[in-house]
């Protein structure tokens, strides 16, 4: 995301607001690491760094509590922000923040009175959040109050018109941006050697695609497959690994930074992604970009981010609760590689829908072009890009613009 959008901010700082639970021994009296915390916040900020794009970078830690009372997780956001900020409001003209309640319902308390404040919502969980009703008071006020609210895909739009019918409309799509800028050395040209990058936890589909793996080696004993990420379930899955005989084909990578999974992606033959439910599929997404193809079942994103291109990307299936399903798709998949594929294609239509260049222009034909607009929004093209907004009071510049995220 700051790599979409800093080429067009003169400066952009990026704020990572970063939850440590705070779970301690029965000893220690939380009141009181509660307040070395803030004195450390106020006394010893974190500079600003270097990162990416240009933009500066200050890290935050964020005292939270052990449970996921998303309400409480939110006012302590608020609270160490506040605190690093020392009580001063960000000064930006324009905030962008990511997920309504830590970031967006923490923005609006800390923005200038006169900034213009915008919030991307792509949490999975999202559900779990609307559930708890002071949250989803918290929520409803981030919706009434920010400047313009965007949804990475339809399922999350949905679930948010669904929760809060007096906001239809309220809620724009923007995609997540990915990259495309890196390509694999040589094109793929068998199917044996599975990834799946993601969280070790059942909604994610892992059981299945473990049984659905066992199944498909017994038909080809060449095939491996690596997990990358981390969970409650990797004991389980680990146990399940040598209960179906696959110890040696199975690889548990763990948990491996961003620019190692691509890396990864690249080396391997199929993404196989059988998630119960995703707002948008960025691993989908990403895997196409490496040159993979992908076996993913149509959980919400998916289907939404690989739309006419479907056959072109791999094989979609659809959610059911067992690893035949999967085993049929790999199936149908093997019989049709490589010559009912065309990825190539589904790299430059995906480029087009999710490229940083296009998510980057779309978001600030919002942020600097003046209108409060819900829709998908393009800036100019060529090499003076940046977005003009109208010259009147409330909406300066973008030269005169500095965006804190």
């Amino acid at each position: 995301m700051v790599e979409a959008t800093a080429p067009g901010c003169t400066r952009m700082t990026v704020y990572h607001c970063d939850p440590w639970s705070l779970s301690l021994p029965e000893s220690w009296d939380p009141g009181q690491v509660r307040g070395a915390h803030r004195r450390l916040l106020a006394e010893r900020p974190q500079p600003a760094v270097p990162t990416v794009a240009g933009a500066a970078l200050r890290y935050v830690p964020v005292l939270t509590p052990p449970r996921q009372v998303w309400a409480a997780h939110a006012r302590a956001h608020d609270e160490a922000l506040r605190t690093a900020l020392r009580g001063r409001p960000l000064d930006a003209a324009v905030v962008h923040a990511h997920v309504g309640l830590r970031g967006g319902w923490v923005a609006l308390r800390n923005a200038r009175p006169d900034a213009r404040v915008f919030v991307t919502e792509h949490a999975s969980f999202l559900d779990r959040v609307l559930e708890q009703p002071e949250a989803r008071a918290m929520y409803d006020e981030v919706l009434h109050r920010c400047t313009g609210f965007f949804a990475v895909g339809e399922p999350v739009r949905r679930l948010l018109y669904e929760t809060f019918p007096h906001h239809e409309g309220r809620v724009g799509l923007i995609p997540n941006p990915v990259s495309f800028d890196h390509h694999r050395p040589a094109p793929v040209t068998q199917l044996r050697r599975w990834l799946f990058v993601g969280n070790l936890i059942p909604r994610k589909g892992v059981d299945w695609l473990l049984e659905a793996f066992a199944l498909c080696r017994a038909e080809d004993p060449e095939l491996t497959l690596t997990l990358v990420g981390e969970g409650s379930m990797e004991r389980r899955l680990t146990a399940l690994s040598a209960e179906l005989g696959l110890t040696e084909a199975v690889t548990f990578a763990g948990p491996v930074p961003p620019g190692e999974a691509l890396r990864m992606m690249r080396e391997h033959d199929l993404l196989v992604h059988p998630s119960r439910l995703e707002t948008f599929g960025m691993t989908v997404v990403e895997a196409v970009a490496a040159g993979l193809p992908v076996l993913v079942t149509r959980s919400g994103g998916p289907q939404e981010t690989l739309a006419g291109i479907e056959e072109a990307a791999g094989e979609l299936i659809d959610v059911e609760e067992n690893a035949e399903s999967i085993a049929d798709g790999y199936r149908r998949l093997r019989a049709r590689f490589p010559h009912g594929l065309d990825l190539p294609r589904a790299r430059r239509v995906l480029a087009e829908r999710y490229g940083v260049e296009a998510v980057g222009r779309a978001h600030h034909g919002h942020w600097f072009g003046g209108a409060d607009r819900t829709d998908e929004a393009d800036g100019a093209d060529g090499p003076d890009s940046r977005p003009r907004a109208p010259h009147h009071p409330h909406h300066p510049s973008p030269d005169e613009l500095e965006k804190e995220a």
